[in-house]
């Protein structure tokens, strides 16, 4: 059984018996050099490595003695939800994500515990006194705002959602659109689980020393690409 967070093992699997298929029939190769997503590229590489060592069947196998996964993250049980749609996926599934026992403490408690211990351990900065700002106010955003707070930074939310951003106001945060606070603030935590939240152009215009930190699924809500 496969204890997945964030659905990229069994993407893996999946995608393994894919090209399996393909190369029996055709003799095509993976290529992960176009691959514009990097962790995918990562998954193709593994799979092409696979198949030039002879390992032909190696995912195939290992599907057939998959009983399914446990997916335990937000993200990955999108990705589950769309191979289902699709027919594409294999393995029975369990949503994990949704137990109220998961979404409500670790998204909420967790990251409320690992979100100031992650930065004073990266930057061993004092947080009290900083303006912080969390895009995003669902469970994951609600714990990081109440960690900065806990710690005496001045919480400012960014949320798109009306009933969450009222949450927030109503918890006493600042609730403003990134753009007004970009230029003074010293710390941004984005917590959506969507893209392309903290881009290039905001990072332009943060002061010297600004953190930025992504404690979402994917490296995406930060544009990495462009800042490289």
């Amino acid at each position: 059984m496969i204890v997945d967070d964030g659905g990229d093992a069994t993407m893996l699997i999946h995608d393994g018996i894919k090209y399996e298929r393909l190369y029996a029939k055709t003799g095509e190769l993976p290529e992960p050099e176009k691959s514009d997503n990097k962790e995918y590229a990562i998954v193709l590489s593994v799979i092409k490595d696979g198949l030039l060592k002879g390992q032909l069947d190696k995912w195939t196998k290992m599907a057939k003695k998959l009983v399914g996964v446990s997916e335990e993250t937000t993200t990955g049980v999108h990705r589950l939800k769309q191979m289902s749609a699709k027919g594409e996926l294999l393995v029975r599934a369990i949503n994990v994500n949704d137990c109220v026992t998961k979404s409500k403490f670790d998204n909420l408690y967790g990251c409320k515990h690992s979100l100031p211990d992650g930065i004073m351990r990266a930057t061993d900065v004092m947080l009290a006194g900083k303006k912080a700002v969390i895009l995003g106010y669902g469970e994951v955003g609600k714990g990081c705002a109440a960690a900065m707070k806990s710690n005496g930074c001045r919480v400012v939310v960014t949320e798109v959602d009306p009933i969450c951003a009222l949450q927030a106001c109503m918890e006493g945060y600042e609730v403003k659109k990134i753009e007004s606070v970009i230029a003074d603030a010293d710390i941004f935590v984005s917590a959506t689980g969507n893209k392309g939240i903290i881009m290039v152009s905001h990072m332009a215009q943060m002061k010297n020393n600004a953190i930025v930190c992504n404690i979402g699924h994917f490296d995406n809500e930060i544009d990495m690409e462009g800042l490289e």
